[in-house]
């Protein structure tokens, strides 16, 4: 028990100290002009852990929102519970005109409207999808 509560303070000591020569080294910058003030604090979301390159919260499945927002798309809502290994080519090209017709920071919520629509992705699409938005998620 005494051993479990010297560490405690053990630790407690050693972020105090380290805090200490932080904000000094941090003071010494600033005094010498290599900081013009000290760096804000970043507050980190709760949701988020950060240890994916794109936050969970803003994945392609998280349901954020479950408003359907359209992206002059309306005629892929034919495709709702269509196989998404099942598209002939002309229907492929019809997504991936739609896909490259829209702002790339725009791919990932129209991946998402099709989601909630009920309407999957060609399979065939899915590696060009993953080069835009940079996750595997829909897959």
């Amino acid at each position: 028990m005494w051993i479990l509560v010297i560490v405690l303070i053990g630790v407690v000591l050693f972020g105090l100290v380290a805090g200490y020569f932080y904000n000094r080294s941090i003071q010494k910058k600033i005094d010498r002009g290599e900081l013009t003030e000290a760096p804000e604090v970043k507050t980190v979301d709760g949701e988020c852990c950060g240890q994916h390159q794109v936050c969970e919260k803003e994945s392609l499945l998280a349901a954020v929102s479950k408003k359907i927002e359209y992206y002059d798309d309306e005629e892929l809502d034919r495709f709702k519970g269509h196989p998404s290994d099942t598209y002939t080519e002309e229907e492929i090209d019809e997504f991936r005109e739609i896909m490259y017709t829209m702002k790339e920071e725009e791919v990932a919520g129209w991946c998402r409207s099709l989601q909630l629509r009920g309407v999957e992705i060609p399979d065939e699409l899915k590696d060009e999808l993953f080069l835009i938005v940079g996750e595997r998620r829909f897959h």
